[in-house]
């Protein structure tokens, strides 16, 4: 039980969730004996591999895992999105996620939500009991609410995300330490306020699996340098999470699950590098370094991670193309994008993607045209500085992957087959008994 566990009467079953981000469902499933608490949690509950989201980006998966809908609804498609009707572009924070949050329905049945470190949630909401916003927020004082959760994160020395420019290094023991210390304040955060016991939905993120796997995943799979310092930083993770589990009191089902999965980076492609060969893209002049900077005749953009756009008529500011051509162009783009083949003749795109398919809703206005899901190996970029090649290789070693994204629920009779990042919301809501619409949502509860 909590340590000051209470009575609640009549106010319904609770859930703790735990955001592990970008961990992959076969780490766990594959070594049982390196993660022996979710390999407990797995067999006296539910668990299993799930999709993640198009694009598999934690920016726009946060917002969708937390509303259960897709970036049409959510409005946010990345880590860096295009304004409407401008070549303008921003970094969406929490005040641009358009739909409504699992914890904002807990609020409004009149419970109470904590809510620690969810990427794109910054500024922090006050309609919950507290929350500290996650990646991206400026400072844990400028991130809390109320006051005092920021007084005492700032007493222990929190931190809101790991210094990724270590990683950069060749040398990965600075970045390591590092990662345990922020992996450490997390777990003593979510410690103190999992045993505070006074919330209906505890929701908590641990953003530094994501950092740890961008740098050391190669390793992992390749017996590489590092791999005894991934698995011991995982043997941590994994006891902290059973730690938590035994905290938790017995009207709370815990849930546990990943944004995206990840795998192995072998080549970085710089996509407008590509587009500005292939005769697509072009820049005013040779000082160029933002989206504003393409020339007329441009017929095509890409932003991260694998999002392609038409410069479209009425539509962008300088559209080159007529909207009588717009399908035969995109078709042409998306032909050419699954043809494209990387340095060791495997396909750069597992599949393209086109807008009808992957995007539905109010905010579908800024929807990327096209999106490539890449093979296992690609890690898709798009600046607009110009570099000398297309594939390329940079300090991290490990990305992101559409698949094996990881979901465990301690609940045996939770049903986790065919599920997608879409599926969590109404499941927790579902959990909780509290009622909703069954079409506000593009996935289903899996109880």
């Amino acid at each position: 039980m909590g340590l000051f566990d209470r009575l609640r009467g009549d106010e319904g079953p609770r859930v703790a969730f735990f955001g592990i981000d970008g961990v992959p469902y076969s780490l766990v499933s594959d070594h049982p004996d390196q993660f022996e608490n979710l390999t407990a949690l797995a067999e006296e509950g539910s668990a299993g591999p799930i999709d993640s989201i198009v694009p598999p980006e934690s920016s726009a998966c946060w917002p969708s895992l937390t509303t259960g809908v897709n970036p049409g609804e959510t409005g946010v498609y990345g880590f860096q999105d295009r304004e409407v009707g401008s070549y303008d572009t921003y970094v969406p924070m929490g005040r641009d996620v358009q739909a409504t949050r699992v914890w904002d329905r807990v609020a409004d049945d009149g419970r109470d939500a904590t809510v620690l470190n969810v990427p794109v949630t910054f500024p922090p909401q006050r309609n919950v009991q507290r929350m500290v916003s996650g990646f991206l927020s400026p400072s844990v004082g400028d991130a809390s609410f109320p006051d005092e959760l920021g007084d005492y994160l700032d007493g222990i020395d929190y931190r809101i995300d790991v210094n990724a420019k270590l990683g950069h290094d060749e040398d990965k023991t600075d970045f390591i330490e590092d990662a345990h210390e922020t992996l450490d304040k997390r777990f003593e955060a979510f410690k103190h306020y999992v045993q505070e016991d006074d919330w209906d939905l505890f929701f908590g993120v641990f953003m530094t699996t994501d950092r740890v796997n961008h740098f050391l995943f190669k390793h992992y799979e390749e017996d590489g340098k590092y791999q005894e310092e991934f698995f011991e930083f995982y043997r941590k993770v994994d006891d902290y999470l059973g730690q938590l589990r035994e905290m938790l009191p017995e009207d709370v089902t815990m849930m546990v699950a990943s944004d995206h999965g990840f795998t192995s980076l072998d080549h970085e492609v710089h996509f407008n590098e590509w587009l500005q060969q292939e005769g697509w893209l072009s820049y005013e002049d040779d000082d160029h370094d933002s989206l504003g900077d393409i020339a007329d005749d441009t017929r095509a953009y890409s932003l991260i991670p694998g999002r392609f756009y038409i410069n479209l008529e009425d539509r962008e500011p300088r559209g080159s193309v007529p909207q009588d051509e717009y399908e035969a162009v995109r078709d042409e783009l998306q032909a050419e994008l699954e043809a494209l083949e990387g340095p060791d003749g495997e396909k750069v795109a597992d599949r393209v993607v086109t807008k009808e398919e992957a995007f539905r809703g109010d905010h579908d206005d800024i929807a990327p045209d096209l999106v490539v899901i890449p093979n296992h190996g690609y890690d898709l970029k798009a600046g607009f500085k110009g570099s000398d090649e297309v594939f390329g290789l940079g300090p991290r070693n490990g990305m992101h992957s559409f698949d094996n994204a990881s979901l465990f629920v301690d609940d045996p009779d939770v049903r986790v087959s065919d599920v997608d990042l879409f599926d969590i919301a109404p499941t927790m809501l579902d959990l909780m008994d509290v009622d909703y619409e069954r079409g506000e949502f593009d996935g289903s509860s899996l109880v």
